[in-house]
């Protein structure tokens, strides 16, 4: 997917098992992903089995595919790629108005 973009933000959406993994095992393996130098984890839902987060990640040239594979092998599961930003530099985003 980003053989030749310089994948620099992505915002995805995780569920995690309320039986793991924990968010600083996730945050660790996606810290250990090529490229990443920073990520937050925010949770936006809590139920019965599971745990809804929003990962922000930022870096330069970082491999997508790695770290989804990062994410997976601690056992959460991503849904979507919900923001992706790609370039020399971050564009902040404008809200629509409608």
């Amino acid at each position: 997917m980003d053989g030749q973009l310089n994948v620099r933000r992505v915002l995805l959406d995780v569920d995690l098992s309320m039986r793991g993994p924990t968010l600083t095992a996730v945050a660790a393996a996606i810290q250990s992903s090529t490229g990443v130098a920073a990520c937050s984890i925010t949770v936006t839902e809590i139920d019965t089995e599971t745990i809804g987060t929003d990962v922000t990640i930022e870096g330069e040239n970082m491999d997508y595919e790695s770290i989804v594979e990062a994410i997976e092998k601690t056992g959460a599961v991503v849904h979507s790629l919900d923001h992706l930003a790609t370039g020399d530099r971050l564009i902040e985003s404008v809200p629509r108005r409608r």
